[in-house]
């Protein structure tokens, strides 16, 4: 009989300590391929030995509360727990000013009202002009705002994580799920109308996982402009997201 099999066996009656341990040590390789995934689209800041950390919590926390019945194997349900307790941990990492979330949510502001406005998209140097800002600070702000994570989509659920929504620990009831699919409905217009350029980033960076640095490889620009791009993409959708945040 497999150890996911004796969980089974064991799982009405609480699962041996021992065959716990076990299974900690087959998945912990896999602590470390979560980590240095999530370590490439991250800044310099975050430690890698702290995702580590992190991920091993999550992986005991697997280990005691996973229910063979759910029908997912352990391996599944143990990589969603291990990549949320290490997304718990980059979101404590979140040491930006207030300043700067100010900042944010005035750029955010700007935008829908320009776009609102014009009926087209914001520009750069429009958003600036509106705040009394230089271009070049106001590309620094967008820079600062990645690099401290005062907004980001790495929080949401992979294509995975979405399959398996049933594996967390709280069941979504059905208005829940309804809102959970219009939202995810809206998401996706959103960034099907920002302009191609940030389009091709969001799609280089989330779908097709490259970091910054391969993302300005294949547009021909350098990492910094990437960023800046990467950054108004994401102040644009949090502005055109605006009715989902209240």
């Amino acid at each position: 009989m497999n150890k996911v099999a004796k969980y089974k066996q064991a799982a009405a009656t609480g699962l041996d300590e021992q065959l716990q341990d076990e299974l900690v040590r087959k998945q912990a390789p896999l602590v470390k391929r979560i980590a240095y995934h999530l370590m490439s689209r991250l800044p310099p800041s975050v430690q890698i030995d702290d995702l580590i950390q992190s991920g091993m919590i999550g992986l005991l926390e697997a280990s005691r509360n996973y229910d063979a019945s759910q029908g997912a194997s352990f391996e599944t349900y143990a990589g969603i727990r291990i990549r949320g307790a290490m997304l718990d941990e980059i979101r404590k990492g979140d040491w930006a000013p207030r300043s700067l979330h100010r900042k944010v949510r005035e750029i955010s502001r700007a935008v829908a009202e320009i776009e609102a406005e014009s009926g087209r998209d914001a520009r750069d140097g429009e958003v600036a002009a509106r705040l009394g800002m230089e271009l070049n600070d106001y590309y620094q702000t967008l820079q600062d705002a990645t690099s401290h994570k005062v907004f980001s989509f790495e929080d949401l659920p992979g294509k995975d994580e979405i399959f398996s929504d049933g594996l967390y620990e709280r069941i979504l009831g059905p208005s829940e799920n309804v809102e959970k699919e219009k939202f995810k409905d809206a998401l996706a217009r959103a960034i099907a109308s920002l302009p191609e350029r940030e389009r091709l980033v969001m799609s280089l960076y989330y779908k097709e996982e490259l970091n910054l640095r391969e993302t300005g490889e294949v547009m021909g620009v350098s990492e910094s402009r990437v960023c800046q791009i990467h950054s108004q993409a994401l102040v644009r959708l949090k502005a055109r997201m605006a009715d989902w945040q209240d």
